[in-house]
């Protein structure tokens, strides 16, 4: 019986860490797959979904997260939401996901994060949106806080459409004060090469109970550093990058796993990017 083979999809593709994180899943789960990363450019997605209609499942990265909803059959209520898919499951239906969501909160659920009150998210771009739209459905008290106003002003008015009833504003980063229950750092700033810079000020930083930030390139940013130095609980993005995978397999094989194992993982892909990166 040949293999069965998945693949993530994106341009450009070479850092993933995606093949190691999914082929040990696959491990765990004792399910048999194949899986490789597919370099495809926004050109070039039409002319091969003929080859990607003949995988099992597929995830998607930028700049696809969108451009692949006009071949899908069908889109599950977050991703129509969202109007991004990350995750395809192919079959009679080939039906489109996206599992960053539950990502992120498996990764603040599982480092100690109650997910409530006042959340400040810096950023406002495509990782903003997932962490706003959630902070919305979670009702929490939401400030976006970016460097463009007028792209906070859009996301906000949005989000409030979409969801209705909800507690959200936007000021320009410079303007950041007040207490918060969480921050979410949405936003390239501190991420490698360039991992001496920090996207918020160290005073506003104090003011903040709970840290995550996105990036997981290096595993340890200086905001996850200077927050936890505050005594603050600190969460990064390696753990989202394997959760929300782990949601891709549940999406694919219904496969179950133990928080023991994917903690290991995660300590596990820390690691391999150090090694490879």
């Amino acid at each position: 019986m040949p293999k069965r083979k998945f693949a993530v999809i994106g341009h450009p593709i070479g850092h993933t860490m995606s093949p190691f994180i999914h082929e040990r899943l696959f491990e765990l789960a004792k399910e048999e797959g194949e899986y490789i990363k597919v370099d495809i450019s926004p050109e070039e997605l039409k002319l091969r979904m003929n080859e990607l209609n003949e995988l099992c499942g597929y995830n998607i990265t930028i700049p696809h997260k969108q451009a692949i909803i006009p071949f899908l059959d069908k889109l599950d209520k977050k991703a129509e939401l969202y109007g991004s898919v990350n995750t395809v499951k192919n079959g009679a239906v080939k039906e489109g996901f996206t599992t960053d969501p539950d990502g992120f909160l498996k990764a603040l659920e599982t480092g100690g994060i109650n997910f409530g009150g006042n959340v400040v998210i810096i950023g406002c771009g495509g990782a903003a949106r997932t962490f706003v739209y959630e902070a919305a459905l979670a009702k929490c008290n939401i400030t976006i806080a970016a460097r463009s106003r007028d792209k906070a002003d859009i996301l906000v008015s949005e989000v409030s459409k979409k969801i209705g009833d909800t507690n959200i504003r936007s000021c320009h980063i410079s303007e950041l004060n007040g207490e918060y229950d969480l921050l979410v750092n949405a936003t390239p700033v501190g991420m490698y090469p360039n991992i001496d810079s920090m996207p918020v000020s160290e005073k506003a930083l104090s003011k903040c109970k709970n840290v995550f930030d996105a990036i997981y390139n290096p595993l340890e940013t200086v905001l996850i550093q200077r927050a936890k130095a505050n005594g603050s609980t600190a969460v990064g993005g390696m753990s989202m990058l394997v959760w929300q995978a782990v949601v891709a397999h549940e999406i694919w094989d219904n496969s179950q796993y133990s928080v023991d194992d994917i903690n290991q993982l995660i300590e596990d892909s820390a690691k391999e990017l150090k090694r490879k990166f």
